[in-house]
């Protein structure tokens, strides 16, 4: 219900804005809490720590150093071909090397076979020098020379020198100096082993080498 009062003003209910709440009303707030009042400032303090950062890593090529997930896949594949390229290149430079090695030794090897075959050849090239020293020749030319003074003494040795299967032996005086002692000689290196059987055939055990004889084997026979 309603009621005018003497002065013209109409009486209503009350109601609840007839009662306001104690405190700031209308345009006035209360006051906030400090998250909400530090919030703002903490944000600007973030984004120009990463402005900065950015900043840096673009302007030092950091940035370009890093594989990001959008980078294109070129960068990806030139790093795979380098890697492959320097493995291709050691693989090609231990083959050379292992190349190389094997060719030194196989030089190493060759020279030492040929060393052996050439010391072969030297010592078969000796021994049949000393085979040939050794073999006896009984068509070689034999001279007796008597010395004695024994008549016949010399065709005595002659004759057992035929015996012995020398067919070319002559017997004579002796002319010129005599040695000191009987004594079987001969010129050549190869006669020695003949002059030896020669001695031995005659019971000789002196047997020099000499030159300017007029035989092959020469027998002097002395008392």
């Amino acid at each position: 219900m309603t009621s005018t009062g003497g002065n013209g003003i109409e009486s209503y209910a009350m109601d609840e804005f007839d009662n306001p709440p104690k405190g700031p009303a209308g345009v006035h707030r209360g006051r906030r809490s400090a998250a909400a009042r530090y919030t703002p400032f903490v944000v600007v303090v973030v984004v120009a720590a990463l402005c900065g950062f950015l900043a840096w890593g673009v302007l030092s090529g950091e940035f370009n150093k890093v594989h990001w997930p959008w980078s294109p896949a070129s960068s990806q594949t030139s790093s795979k071909t380098s890697t492959t390229t320097a493995k291709k290149k050691a693989a090609e430079k231990k083959q050379q090397e292992e190349a190389a090695k094997k060719q030194q030794e196989e030089a190493a090897k060759k020279q030492q076979e040929e060393e052996v075959a050439k010391k072969q050849q030297e010592e078969e090239a000796a021994k049949q020098q000393q085979e040939q020293a050794a073999q006896v020749d009984r068509s070689l030319s034999v001279r007796v020379i008597n010395g004695t003074g024994i008549s016949g003494y010399a065709a005595t040795k002659q004759s057992v020198l035929n015996q012995a299967g020398y067919a070319n032996v002559a017997a004579a005086n002796p002319s010129g100096t005599l040695p000191d002692a009987t004594v079987v000689w001969y010129q050549n290196d190869a006669d020695k082993a003949t002059a030896e059987d020669v001695a031995n055939a005659l019971g000789i055990s002196n047997v020099q080498q000499t030159s300017g004889l007029g035989a092959s084997i020469v027998v002097i026979l002395l008392n």
